[in-house]
C-alpha cells in the first residue's frame, strides 16, 4: 500500500473535535485493481475525539445505494448518485457528520462503489469493498433491487460472503497456505455488526400465508430453512447469511417515481417523490439514528476516529499482503498503539503533576515520596483508562519502568538542589569567618576557642535557616570537613593552651566527627529501607489497578459472551421449529464450547 504507518493529523486540518464535512470525500480508492487509502480521509478521522457510529451500505451497483446515504446525512445529494447505468462510486467514500440525536457522537457513513460493476471486469473488487464495509461498519446495509428470493439470497451468500472468503485466500495470494477459519470471522463480525437489508422498489403485498407481515418477519421468514433439499444446498446461503449476521432488520421501499423522475432525485423535490417512498425513506433513518451503535471491538472498546482510522490502514494492509482482514489482528494491532500512547500520556500526566505539585528540595526523602506516591497512582489510573489488551502486561511492566527511572530521577534532583542550596548558603554564612581567619583575627593566644565560639554561632545560624532540604546535615559535615586544616592550625598556633589541652581537644574533634559518620551511615540506611518500602508500594499498587481492569475485562467478556449465547440459543429454538433437529445438535456443540468459555472466565 502506498501509504504506511502514523498518520499524524495536518495543521491545515486541525478541528473541532464535532465533525461537519460540507460532502464526502474518499477514504479508499479503488484503482486499477488496488486500494490505497486516502491521507485526506485519514486527517479527519484523526481529528475525530468522539465515538463514532460507522453505517456502511454495500450492493449491485446502479441500486440507489448512494441515495439512502444523502438522507442519512441530511442532505438531497453529496455521495454522487448518478443518472446512467454505469456505477459512480469507486472504492470506498466517507463522510463524517454529527450525529443527529447521539449528543457527542460522530455519524461515520461509508458508501460503497456497486458491486458486480461489468466495467470493472472481475469481481475482485467486490470482494475487497465488502470485506472492509463489513468490518469497518457497526452497522451494515445490504441493498438490493426487488424481493428475497433464492436467486438474491445465493448472490449476497456466494458473490460476496463465499466469494470474499476464497478470494482472500487464493486470488489475492494464490501462494498462501493457511486455513481460514469461517466461524472465527462470524463471530468476529456478528459481535459487532448489525445486519440491515434494504429492498428497493418493492412491489409485493407483505403477506404470509394471507396473513400480512412485517417487514422484518418477511426477512425471517425468507431465511427459514427448508427441508426440501432439491436443488442440493438450497440451505447453505440461509445457513451463512443467519449465522454472519444473527441479528437482522428489513425496510421495504416503493419505486420512488415515474421514470423519469429517476435521474433527477438530486434536484426534485419530495413532492414529486411517491409518498409512500418518503414515508418509508423516514423511518429507515429514524430507525439508524435511534438504533445504530457505536463501532465496538472486543473488550467493549469503544472505537473513535483516531481508532477508526488504524482499523482502516490495517485491514487495507492486510488484504494487499495477502493477508485475511481479521479483526482479532487489527484490534491487536490497535492495541500496540492505543497501549503505546496510553504509556505516554501517563508519563506526561506524572511529569506534569511533578513540576505542579512538588516543590523542592524537600527536607526528608519521605516527604518527598509521599508527595510522589498519589501522583504515580493517578499515572497508572491514566495507563490503565486509556489501555487495552495489555498482552502479558508488556506495556505496564514498560510504564512501570519509566516511573521507577522518573522517580530516581526526582529523589536525585531533589539532593541536587539541596546540595546546590546548602553550598550557597554555607559560603553566604560563613565567608565572613573565612576572611577573618585570612586577616588573622584569631593568630593569638586564645584565639582557637574565639573561632569556635564563632563557628558555634554561624553553624546555630545555618541550621535555623529554612528550605535547605535533605542534605542539609551532609554538606554541613562535609564544609567543615574541607576546612579541618584551618581548625587544625588555629588550635596548634594557640600558645595560651598546654601541649596536653590540644590533645584533649584533637580526640573530641575526631569523636565528633566519628559520630557525624555514623548518623550519616544511619541516614543512608534509612534512605534506603524507605526507597525498597516504596518500590514495593508502588508493586502492590500496579498488582491492585491491574485486578480492578482484569476483573472489569472479566465482566465485559462474560456480558458478550452472554449476548452471544443469547444469540446462538435463539438460533437453535428456531431450528427446532423449523424441523432441523441435526443442526440444532451441531449448534449444540458451539453453545457448550461458550459455557464452557464462561465458565473458565468465572473461576479464573
Amino acid at each position: 500500500m502506498r501509504y504506511m504507518g502514523p498518520f499524524p493529523a495536518k495543521s491545515t486540518v486541525e478541528m473541532a473535535s464535532e465533525i461537519n464535512m460540507p460532502g464526502p470525500v474518499c477514504l479508499i480508492e479503488n484503482s486499477d485493481q488496488e486500494l490505497v487509502v486516502k491521507q485526506e480521509a485519514l486527517d479527519i478521522l484523526s481529528a475525530i475525539k468522539q465515538p463514532v457510529v460507522v453505517v456502511a451500505i454495500v450492493g449491485l451497483y446502479r441500486t440507489g445505494k448512494s441515495y439512502l446515504m444523502n438522507k442519512l446525512a441530511g442532505k438531497q445529494k453529496g455521495f454522487p448518485l448518478g443518472s446512467t447505468v454505469q456505477s459512480h462510486t469507486k472504492g470506498i467514500w466517507m463522510w463524517c457528520v454529527p450525529h443527529p440525536e447521539k449528543k457527542e457522537h460522530t455519524l461515520v457513513l461509508l458508501d460503497t462503489e456497486g458491486l458486480g460493476d461489468v466495467e470493472k471486469g472481475d469481481n475482485q473488487n467486490d470482494c475487497w469493498i465488502f470485506a472492509l464495509a463489513v468490518l469497518l461498519s457497526s452497522t451494515f446495509i445490504y441493498n438490493s433491487i426487488g424481493i428475497i428470493n433464492q436467486q438474491a439470497m445465493d448472490q449476497l451468500h456466494h458473490t460476496l460472503l463465499r466469494k470474499s472468503v476464497s478470494e482472500l485466500r487464493f486470488h489475492v495470494c494464490p501462494n498462501l497456505q493457511y486455513q481460514f477459519n469461517l466461524m472465527s470471522l462470524q463471530i468476529s463480525i456478528s459481535a459487532s455488526t448489525f445486519f440491515v437489508w434494504t429492498l428497493r422498489d418493492f412491489s409485493l403485498e407483505l403477506e404470509i400465508n394471507g396473513k400480512p407481515v412485517t417487514p422484518d418477519e418477511y426477512l425471517e421468514n425468507s431465511l427459514a430453512l427448508i427441508k426440501d433439499k432439491t436443488p442440493k444446498n438450497l440451505n447453505e446461503s440461509r445457513k451463512c447469511i443467519r449465522k454472519f449476521f444473527p441479528e437482522k432488520k428489513c425496510f421495504v421501499f416503493d419505486r420512488p417515481a415515474d421514470k423519469t423522475y429517476l435521474s433527477k432525485l438530486e434536484t426534485i423535490t419530495e413532492g414529486d417523490l411517491s409518498k409512500e417512498f418518503v414515508e418509508q425513506v423516514g423511518e429507515f433513518t429514524s430507525y439508524i439514528f435511534s438504533s445504530a451503535k457505536v463501532k465496538t471491538l472486543s473488550g467493549g472498546l469503544k472505537v473513535d476516529g483516531p481508532r477508526l482510522q488504524s482499523l482502516v490502514v490495517t485491514y487495507v494492509n492486510a488484504i494487499r499482503s495477502g493477508e485475511l482482514p481479521c479483526m482479532e489482528n487489527a484490534v491487536l494491532a490497535l492495541a500496540q498503539i492505543e497501549n503505546s500512547a496510553a504509556v505516554q500520556k501517563a508519563i506526561e500526566h506524572y511529569e506534569e503533576q511533578i513540576k505542579q505539585k512538588v516543590q523542592l528540595p524537600t527536607e526528608t526523602l519521605q516527604e518527598l515520596l509521599d508527595f510522589l506516591r498519589p501522583i504515580e497512582r493517578e499515572a497508572l489510573e491514566v495507563f490503565m483508562k486509556n489501555s487495552f489488551k495489555d498482552v502479558d502486561q508488556m506495556f505496564q511492566k514498560e510504564l512501570k519502568d519509566l516511573l521507577d527511572a522518573r522517580q530516581d530521577a526526582v529523589v536525585k534532583k531533589n539532593i541536587d538542589v539541596s546540595s546546590a542550596h546548602c553550598s550557597d548558603l554555607l559560603q553566604d554564612i560563613f565567608g565572613p569567618l573565612e576572611e577573618e581567619v585570612k586577616q588573622g583575627t584569631f593568630s593569638k593566644p586564645g584565639g582557637y576557642f574565639l573561632f569556635l565560639q564563632r563557628k558555634q554561632e554561624l553553624e546555630k545560624k545555618y541550621n535555623q535557616a529554612p528550605g535547605k532540604g535533605l542534605q542539609a546535615e551532609k554538606m554541613l559535615k562535609a564544609y567543615f570537613e574541607s576546612k579541618e586544616g584551618v581548625a587544625a592550625t588555629l588550635l596548634k598556633m594557640d600558645q595560651s593552651l598546654t601541649e596536653k589541652e590540644k590533645e584533649i581537644e584533637v580526640e573530641r574533634i575526631k569523636a565528633e566527627a566519628a559520630e557525624a559518620a555514623n548518623r550519616e551511615l544511619k541516614e543512608m540506611q534509612t534512605m534506603q529501607a524507605q526507597m525498597m518500602e516504596e518500590k514495593e508500594k508502588s508493586h502492590r499498587e500496579h498488582v491492585r489497578q491491574l485486578a480492578e481492569k482484569m476483573q472489569q475485562e472479566q465482566r465485559q467478556f462474560m456480558a458478550e459472551q452472554q449476548n452471544l449465547l443469547f444469540l446462538k440459543l435463539q438460533e437453535q429454538e428456531r431450528l427446532l421449529k423449523e424441523g432441523f433437529e441435526k443442526e440444532s445438535r451441531k449448534l449444540q456443540e458451539e453453545i457448550e464450547k461458550i459455557k464452557s468459555s464462561s465458565s473458565s472466565c468465572t473461576i479464573l
